[in-house]
């Protein structure tokens, strides 16, 4: 049995185990009622942090194991590293979106569908993890040079949602921290 990284176990005892749904090992996303400055900078740390806690949480994985369910019918370990570079990829086009138009309607996926086309359910996560280092490291530079006035700016749902960057770098950070514990608890619980 191959022992967990510090970083690993970082992620576990995040997990919130009061859950018994192990959708969600660090609980659902919840927008605070207010964003400053620092709470944003933790969040970029949380998307600069990702590919590394990616790739360590994905080590030493064989085929089979990452074609393993993180949770009966849920996606794949292998469907779990190319939804979050699919994911990312559309948050980070959508924040250059907004950043400079006016309020862009921008168009959704369907991750479900996304998860089953043949790169997602087969191909091999190399890809996506190489993918994920270098949008990361363009993301990050990008987050880090917007001010509060920018991260005030926002998109336009098809649906009429218009959410606004703060909050939505919010829920990627999460995005971030839940895909992880997603694959370390069932590494955990597998013993890997």
């Amino acid at each position: 049995m191959r022992r967990l990284s510090p970083r690993q176990l970082n992620y576990i005892m995040a997990v919130d185990h009061s859950i018994s749904d192990l959708r969600y090992p660090v609980g659902e996303f919840h927008p605070p009622a207010s964003i400053d400055r620092a709470r944003l900078d933790a969040w970029i740390a949380d998307i600069e942090a990702l590919p590394g806690n990616l790739r360590s949480a994905v080590e030493g994985l064989s085929d089979p194991q990452l074609d393993t369910p993180y949770r009966p019918g849920g996606w794949t370990i292998r469907q779990i590293v190319h939804h979050v570079a699919d994911g990312h990829l559309n948050a980070y086009t959508r924040f250059r979106l907004a950043l400079t138009e006016q309020t862009p309607t921008v168009k959704p996926f369907e991750p479900d569908a996304w998860a089953e086309l043949a790169d997602a359910k087969w191909g091999p996560i190399e890809p996506s993890l190489a993918l994920l280092d270098g949008l990361h490291r363009r993301w990050v530079a990008l987050l880090r040079s917007l001010s509060d006035e920018d991260f005030k700016r926002a998109y336009r749902r098809p649906s009429g949602e218009v959410p606004v960057l703060d909050a939505i770098l919010g829920y990627f950070a999460w995005h971030c921290r839940h895909h992880v514990a997603q694959i370390l608890s069932l590494r955990e619980r597998r013993g890997w």
